[in-house]
Formats: C-alpha cells, sequence, structure tokens
C-alpha cells in the first residue's frame, strides 16, 4: 500500500510540475526562409513591391538578401541554383496586413498578379472568420499569402 502511495505521489509532482513548468516555451515568430535561383531579381519584388525593407545578413556578404518584415520577423532568401523547387500553394509565407484593398490596388498598377485560394485571377477568398486573403507568387513562383488578419 505504501509503495502504491508513493508511486501516485511521484506521478501527481509530475503531473504538476508539467503543468506549471512544461506548458509553454514562449516562442516568437523569427523568420521564413526561401531558396532562390535569382537574388537580385528576387530580391528586388520583396523590396519594390512588397516594400519589405532589406536588412543586413550578420556574416555573408553574398549569398543571401535578407527583409524585415515586422519587429523582429525576418525574410531570407537563400540563392542556390542547384536545388529543385516544387512550389505549392500549401506551402507560402503568409502576410497580414489592414491595408489590403490599397495593396490590391497597388498590385494591379504594377500588372503582379494575384488569385484567391481556389485561383480566380483577381479574386479575394473570404474565410469562415471573416479575414480577406489573396495570393500571389514572387519571381520565381514562391507562394506568397496576404490576408487581414489582426495580431
Amino acid at each position: 500500500k505504501f509503495c502504491v502511495m508513493k508511486n501516485l505521489t511521484i506521478m501527481m509532482a509530475l503531473f504538476l510540475s508539467y503543468g506549471i513548468f512544461g506548458q509553454s516555451f514562449d516562442f516568437k515568430y523569427d523568420h521564413y526562409s526561401f531558396i532562390v535561383k535569382d537574388l537580385e531579381k528576387t530580391g528586388a519584388f520583396y523590396k519594390n513591391v512588397l516594400r519589405l525593407k532589406e536588412i543586413p545578413h550578420p556574416s555573408a556578404t553574398s549569398g543571401f538578401r535578407w527583409f524585415k518584415i515586422n519587429g523582429n520577423s525576418q525574410l531570407h532568401l537563400i540563392g542556390k541554383d542547384s536545388v529543385a523547387m516544387e512550389h505549392s500553394k500549401s506551402v507560402h509565407l503568409c502576410l497580414a496586413t489592414q491595408d489590403l484593398d490599397e495593396l490590391i490596388v497597388f498590385l494591379k498598377e504594377n500588372d503582379v498578379p494575384f488569385s484567391d485560394w481556389p485561383g480566380a485571377e483577381n479574386s479575394v477568398t473570404l474565410r469562415a472568420d471573416g479575414v480577406r486573403q489573396i495570393y500571389i507568387q514572387d519571381p520565381e513562383n514562391n507562394w506568397i499569402e496576404i490576408n487581414t488578419a489582426v495580431h
């Protein structure tokens, strides 16, 4: 009987310590990376079309272009010419903005195609939660979702 009580006490202590100390690692979103063949052209897209601020790589002078998204979140472009790439819409960078209508006007003025999730050109998806979203592709066909989610 003592052994059973001792085991129950140990199990309860482990369970309680997990609940107190093991619930969260307090992750923050750091960065997303795309492998690209043409760093110049693809970097220009993120800098000039999406207007992301380019930031220096901490050590490399070539082969990378880094962009600040918001706060400390970043997009890293990694130049490689020998990697086979598949571009599924399900694998995408997602950016949120409350200025989606203004962005759509800008995309149209600059002949940047966009679509909804099913692929209808110049269309916006309205999700069940009320968030509006569009999809665009960078010059190397990487998918980018842009939506109106509030953070």
